[in-house]
């Protein structure tokens, strides 16, 4: 083969080969980790007591859709702790009747008073400090359980020594390009989180399906370095406190939570624009090896479209691209049916390719608002 071209083009095909190579650790080390994880038993004799934590605000309607579930759940000791936060609606009297009906629902009323402000993170505090147990299992009001067992699934690795428990809380399905983006993100972010923690390098988990020990709350004082930000109470909390020996994994179906998704490309973009307001507090090791991914793969998409436009040596840039696309879309396939995500492999290279791009426009802009803007 006879090889020509200019020393750009030269340098772009090393430039391929090196993200590829990077890319294929990712898929290969982490997000294929999660995928195989194995489901778990339950023996009888390990259901220690459990609180389940729920902070809403104004979410009359979720509660009564919802709680049921949570106060349905197959275990023979456990509580829910309902935080009512400064609501405006009818929350207050759909507590109440599910308290008439539930004997196990814990009821705390943060009373309205428009002089103090506050986010969820008091409301979590609270719900924290008035649960009974010391086996702790967050999850919001918009969350469902899919199983009777989520409970007791989500909780068993605490009970075995884990101090942290990160679980899969996943969105509704619904007709719409919008809805089968925001459940591959979803799934994608989830892979990662799992993935990395399956390999001894936690670094966040989703307040729709985290447990964690009372104690080691308490012990660490809790959101206090970032009390005063708005999110970061499941990620940024796991970010701080989550290490190899102390966390586990639990990805069984079972254990799933499911929330409807974002209706409206607006509602997405301040729901995403919140989340990634926490990206830049993460421990500097985390941030470079996420910020790694991302990168390799938009310069490995980037470098096969310069060659291949150019026609430069593509009987090596066809197979080289190829190979982790392959690789991807084998994983992607394993993963929808392992986090329950029908239709997400048919538009998943394209999702890949412009998720990158969306979130480092959205974390971008979270810098260029004004102060004082909220998200």
């Amino acid at each position: 083969m006879e090889f020509d071209g200019t020393p750009f083009l030269y340098n772009v095909m090393v430039l391929l080969a090196v993200t590829v190579a990077v890319q294929l650790f990712y898929w290969l080390r982490y997000y294929l980790r999660a995928v195989r994880s194995c489901g778990i038993n339950v023996p009888e004799s390990h259901r220690e007591p459990v609180s389940v934590v729920i902070c809403a605000r104004n979410e009359a309607e979720n509660l009564r859709a919802n709680l049921p579930a949570v106060l349905r759940q197959n275990h023979p000791r456990f509580e829910v702790v309902v935080v009512n936060d400064n609501s405006e609606d009818d929350s207050d009297i759909v507590l109440s009747q599910l308290k008439n009906e539930y004997p196990h629902l814990k009821i705390s009323t943060i009373n309205i008073d428009h002089r103090f402000r506050h986010n969820k993170k008091l409301a979590q505090v609270i719900g924290v400090k008035a649960a009974s147990n010391e086996i702790l299992l967050m999850t919001d009001a918009d969350c469902i359980p899919v199983s009777d067992e989520w409970l007791t699934l989500m909780t068993l690795p605490l009970t075995r020594g884990s101090e942290i428990v990160l679980g899969y809380g996943g969105y509704s399905r619904a007709r719409g390009l919008l809805n089968r983006f925001i459940r591959y993100e979803s799934m994608f972010i989830a892979m990662q989180y799992s993935g990395m923690a399956l390999r001894g390098v936690p670094y966040m988990g989703v307040g729709r399906n985290l447990a964690y020990r009372k104690e080691l709350f308490l012990s660490n004082n809790g959101f206090s370095t970032h009390y005063h930000m708005d999110s970061g109470d499941d990620d940024l909390f796991v970010n701080a406190n989550a290490t190899a020996t102390n966390t586990s994994v639990v990805l069984s179906r079972n254990a799933h939570t499911r929330s409807v998704a974002a209706g409206t490309l607006r509602e997405f973009i301040r729901q995403k624009k919140r989340h990634l307001t926490t990206a830049a507090r993460y421990n500097t090791d985390d941030k470079i090896r996420l910020t790694i991914e991302p990168l390799s793969r938009m310069a490995m998409y980037i470098s096969a479209i310069v060659l291949l436009s150019s026609m430069f040596l593509w009987q090596l840039v066809v197979p080289l691209t190829a190979v982790p696309l392959i690789v991807r879309l084998m994983i992607v396939a394993r993963a929808g049916k392992k986090f329950d995500e029908p239709g997400i492999v048919p538009p998943a290279l394209f999702f890949d390719f412009f998720s990158p791009v969306i979130n480092s426009l959205l974390y971008i802009g979270n810098f260029s608002r004004k102060p004082g803007r909220k998200i």
